[in-house]
């Protein structure tokens, strides 16, 4: 299991140079069975980042590109009268496919963004009164640019929610950025990159995930850290049970990854960024909850405030 996981990391990391730590965030959300979202300037390797995840794994893939004037209907599909049958007949859209890239997600109208909410949370889509499943597994990898980039929409919050973990890129290092300069080509490189694992094999490190144990003490100190979020005056609101469960889960797929079946308290510590920081919103911080300065504060309070052994 461990030789598949680090010939995942490998592979990513032969296009998005020096990632690794967020490589393996990427590939924990998606062994956790959760939605990415990657914020961060233009040109920074997001969408590269996603293309190399559904190349990797071995899934179907679709892209779209949000823009102002998308519908929802050219995501989810739509009716379309036939006249030769005189019935309608429903066109599927890009969201029936297993990992949809929704690109700069947040260049779309709040109507446009919504109709992604069914389908994330529920894995179907209602189009015309009529449910349709979608395929297994399904995954959205979002990509936005900063709300100080001209023609953005934030996301609400009960779209934030449904990603699982929220990532920056950041930029490149040196080694990494001299290389560009000397004539790597990124995306020459994500065209040769072949499937690691196929599908059997992603649903059973997903089913791994689920087995990894943690100990009462180690509940004790997630338990403490989310009523903590509740009760600090810094916090206008805390975590929700949701919010917890998907730390939990978020954590037991990092330890995965780092090839062990039990919980440590580095593993909700280093997803806690990820999964917490989209999740919560300070009392001082007139910004949105998507936005990176005023979470990371938060979760850099949050970690030096609840110590991992209860004291008395």
């Amino acid at each position: 299991m461990n030789n598949t996981i680090s010939a995942l990391t490998t592979q990513i990391g032969t296009v998005l140079l020096g990632k690794e730590p967020q490589v393996k965030l990427a590939l924990a959300c998606l062994f956790a069975k959760g939605h990415l979202l990657i914020e961060d300037l233009p040109g920074m390797g997001k969408t590269t980042l996603a293309q190399c995840l559904s190349r990797v794994l071995g899934l179907a893939y679709q892209r779209v590109q949000f823009t102002s004037d998308l519908l929802p209907g050219d995501i989810l599909g739509s009716a379309v009268y036939e006249r030769e049958k005189s019935q309608f007949h429903f066109h599927p859209g890009p969201v029936f496919t297993q990992v949809l890239l929704a690109d700069e997600i947040n260049r779309s109208t709040p109507k446009t963004q919504s109709a992604l909410l069914e389908a994330m949370e529920e894995r179907q889509v209602t189009v015309e009164g009529e449910t349709r499943p979608l395929p297994e597994p399904f995954f959205v990898i979002a990509t936005q640019n900063p709300l100080s980039q001209a023609g953005t929409y934030p996301l609400p919050e009960s779209q934030l929610d449904r990603f699982l973990m929220r990532i920056s890129l950041g930029y490149p290092n040196r080694k990494a950025e001299r290389q560009l300069f000397e004539g790597v080509d990124p995306r020459a490189r994500l065209a040769e990159i072949e499937p690691v694992i196929d599908l059997p094999q992603l649903q059973s490190l997903q089913a791994q995930v689920q087995d990894v144990k943690a100990t009462q003490q180690l509940l004790d100190y997630l338990q403490r850290m989310v009523e903590f979020t509740r009760n600090d005056e810094s916090f206008t609101y805390g975590l929700s049970p949701r919010g917890a469960m998907a730390w939990l889960r978020a954590a037991k797929a990092w330890a995965l990854i780092d090839n062990r079946e039990y919980l440590l308290p580095d593993d909700l510590q280093a997803v806690m960024s990820a999964v917490v920081g989209h999740r919560v919103r300070g009392v001082h911080s007139h910004s949105v909850s998507g936005q990176a300065s005023p979470a990371r504060s938060l979760v850099d309070h949050l970690l030096n405030s609840v110590s991992v052994i209860e004291t008395r």
